[in-house]
């Protein structure tokens, strides 16, 4: 089997694709514009999905994906042996789960409103207030150097990912050393590495 991930530079489809990377599967990059929501072939990204938003993964049969959280697990679940998800059934594996739950609905939806150029200045510092309890809570929760313990899994791919965005909007993680700790080691990875190169955010 075969893949072909539908990307946006930088978004949330970072993290799958860490994930493929991690993986080592076999895999095709298409580069969407989710603005003007087309292909880097001029295609309509909206007959892809029609949500018009990445990730999309795409199987070599024709089955498409979506949403991150899924697709990562899809991933990791190729790979057991690479240990990117705990197996089902495994206590752990709902830990996983857990993490991608809050990474998606606590940091991921505030994180990115902070993108949206229209946003009130109430509403951003609301955002940014809730993300710093968000990130209190997450620096305070027992965890090894990655969020299951001492070893990467898909998880923490899509945590780099969010966290990453801090960058672009003005949100700084100095108040948290331990999580710019954690984006440095979890950033020099070579799968990591990998992708923010085929990505174009990390020159050689």
């Amino acid at each position: 089997m075969s893949y072909k991930l539908y990307y946006a530079p930088g978004a949330c489809s970072l993290s799958p694709h860490i994930a493929l990377c991690a993986a080592e599967l076999p895999y095709e990059l298409v580069k969407v514009d989710i603005r003007q929501k087309t292909m880097a072939d001029g295609g309509d990204f909206t007959a892809i999905n029609p949500l018009g938003y990445v990730p999309v993964l795409e199987f070599s049969d024709g089955r498409r994906l979506t949403e991150g959280p899924a697709i990562v697990q899809y991933i990791a679940d190729q790979v057991p042996d690479k240990r990117l998800a705990p197996p089902a059934g495994d206590y752990q594996r709902y830990e996983l789960q857990r993490w991608l739950n809050f990474i998606s609905t606590e940091l991921h939806k505030m994180m990115g409103a902070l993108f949206n150029p229209v946003l009130a200045e109430k509403a951003g510092d609301f955002f940014r207030d809730r993300l710093k309890q968000r990130l209190d809570w997450l620096v305070n929760t027992p965890h090894g150097d990655f969020l299951l313990g001492d070893h990467f899994t898909v998880a923490d791919g899509y945590l780099f990912t969010v966290l990453n965005w801090g960058q672009f909007v003005d949100f700084d993680l100095s108040a948290w050393p331990q999580l710019q700790n954690y984006m440095a080691r979890v950033g020099q990875l070579p799968f990591v590495q990998q992708a923010l190169r085929e990505e174009g955010l990390l020159k050689d």
